[in-house]
C-alpha cells in the first residue's frame, strides 16, 4: 500500500507580507507544502521557500485557476495521494483541511469542497448577494446540489485532482471543477468549515469589486473560449520543472 503524502496547493499572488503564517499552519496538517507564485512582483517565492514550501513561480501572472492547475500536477508529480487547495490570505484553517482528508479515504470519495453553509459568517453583503447569483449560475449549469461554490478549500485524491485539467485560469474555474466533478462523476461531499474575513483578505479580492470580478469571468467562460492555451502551458511547465528540480536538489 502507497504511503499517505497529503499535499496542500497555495495559489499566491503578492502575498510576502501574509504567507509565512499561513505555510507554516499548512506544514503542521500537510507532508508538504506547494506554492505556487503566480508572478508577483513582491518577494512571495522567496518568503514561501524560506517558510518551508516547495515554489514553482509563473514567469507572468496567470491567473488563479492556471496556479491551482499548477500545484496540483507538480503536487502529483512529486508522489502527493491527496491534494488540498488552500487560500494564501489566511481565511482557511489547517484542521479543516486535515479534517476533510479523513473523510475523503473515510468514506472512499474523490473530493470534499469547503462550504460556509450558505451563511454570510462576517462576508460583506455585496458580495454575499453576487456569490449567492454565482451559485444559482453554477447549480443550473452543473446539476450538482453543492452549497458553496468559490470556497477555495477543497480536498481531492490525487487519481480525482489530476483529472480536473482545469483551462480557466481566473476565477471561473471554481465553477469549472463544479463542472469537471459533475462530467466525470466523481464521489463528492461538502464539509463545512470555518472562513475567516480580515481587512487583509478583503483587501486582496474578498471585496465587492473582487465578487463582480467572479460573475464576469463566469460569463466570459460561457461565451468565449480559454485564452493561449499553448503559451498558459510552456509558462506552467517550465515553473513545475524548475520546482521538481529545486526539489531534488533540496532532497
Amino acid at each position: 500500500m502507497t504511503a499517505r503524502h497529503v499535499t496542500f496547493v497555495i495559489p499566491a499572488y503578492n502575498e510576502a507580507k501574509a504567507i509565512t503564517p499561513v505555510i507554516e499552519g499548512a506544514l503542521a496538517a500537510a507532508d508538504e507544502v506547494v506554492v505556487v507564485d503566480d508572478g508577483s512582483a513582491d518577494e512571495t517565492a522567496t518568503v514561501a521557500r524560506a517558510a518551508g514550501a516547495t515554489v514553482a513561480r509563473h514567469g507572468k501572472n496567470l491567473g488563479q485557476g492556471a496556479a491551482i492547475e499548477t500545484g496540483i500536477e507538480l503536487a502529483c508529480r512529486a508522489g502527493a495521494t491527496h491534494v488540498v487547495t488552500f487560500d494564501a490570505d489566511g481565511q482557511h484553517s489547517p484542521g479543516d483541511a486535515a479534517r476533510m482528508v479523513e473523510r475523503l479515504d473515510r468514506e472512499g470519495l474523490d473530493a470534499i469542497l469547503g462550504t460556509r453553509g450558505g451563511k454570510r459568517h462576517g462576508m460583506p453583503l455585496e458580495r454575499f448577494l453576487v456569490l449567492k447569483a454565482a451559485l444559482l449560475f453554477t447549480r443550473l449549469t452543473t446539476g450538482l446540489k453543492v452549497t458553496d461554490t468559490h470556497n477555495g478549500l477543497r480536498a481531492f485524491t490525487a487519481r480525482a485532482a489530476v483529472l480536473l485539467d482545469l483551462r480557466q485560469n481566473r476565477m471561473a474555474h471554481a465553477s469549472e471543477i463544479l463542472g469537471r466533478i459533475a462530467k466525470l462523476r466523481l464521489a463528492y461531499a461538502e464539509e463545512q468549515v470555518t472562513v475567516r474575513y480580515t481587512d487583509y483578505s478583503r483587501a486582496k479580492g474578498q471585496s465587492s469589486l473582487g465578487a463582480i470580478r467572479i460573475l464576469l469571468d463566469l460569463a466570459r467562460a460561457r461565451v468565449s473560449p480559454p485564452g493561449d492555451l499553448a503559451e498558459t502551458r510552456r509558462v506552467r511547465e517550465q515553473a513545475i520543472e524548475e520546482a521538481l528540480a529545486g526539489r531534488k536538489s533540496a532532497g
